[in-house]
């Protein structure tokens, strides 16, 4: 699910992306990391929500990824990450968000550190059928002290209650946990808002005042 080309649902793109200029009025942009287990959706949030067409470092898996990369959760699955992935999205006028997609297999993992550079905050995909693969996540994040946010991706099978995945993640109450598809570039849009908004009331309550909902 980590990809478009290789999640049935998302569907085929009949051709490339209209790119949005960078407006004039641009004078900040803002780094945002999207973290999560190998599989979990992230390639397909930053194109989901993307303004331009994103840049993908993705390549086919091989056999050579055999005993190493777990696929058992993610069968349709064929093609994977390998450096990050990039998009943009307009706040409003003066402000952009640049995303980085990172790689979810634990062979990659030693690039994380050069992600979370000059980040100001990340967002942890979670599938609720493995859980365990977003402690890594959530304990890289509290180690770098990078504030973030957890959104759910909702895929098909078990969809447990949104405060029993808070339980089960251990995760405090004023991380903000919300549910997502990140197929969709409305629900993926609303989880960079909630970040965004979380992001201010945690430093200026004025930074983000003119983020439309």
């Amino acid at each position: 699910m980590d990809s478009k080309t290789s999640d049935p649902a998302a569907g085929p793109r009949s051709g490339p992306l209209p790119g949005t200029p960078l407006r004039r009025t641009v004078r900040d942009a803002s780094k945002i990391v999207i973290v999560g287990g190998f599989g979990v959706g992230k390639t397909t949030m930053v194109g989901s929500v993307s303004e331009i067409r994103p840049l993908s470092t993705e390549e086919v898996m091989t056999k050579a990824g055999v005993g190493i990369d777990d696929p058992s959760q993610v069968a349709h699955k064929s093609t994977t990450t390998v450096a990050f992935d990039f998009g943009r999205i307009t706040l409003n006028a003066q402000r952009v968000l640049y995303l980085f997609g990172a790689p979810g297999q634990e062979r990659f993992w030693f690039l994380w550190d050069q992600l979370f550079s000059g980040s100001l905050g990340a967002v942890v995909l979670v599938d609720t059928r493995r859980l365990e693969d977003s402690f890594y996540c959530l304990d890289r994040l509290e180690a770098h002290g990078m504030p973030f946010v957890v959104a759910v991706n909702r895929f098909a099978g078990p969809r447990p209650p949104i405060e029993r995945v808070r339980d089960a993640l251990s995760l405090p109450d004023g991380i903000p946990l919300v549910d997502c598809d990140a197929r969709a570039r409305e629900s993926s849009k609303t989880v960079l808002i909630t970040l965004v908004r979380h992001l201010a009331r945690l430093q200026d309550p004025t930074a983000f005042e003119e983020i439309a909902p």
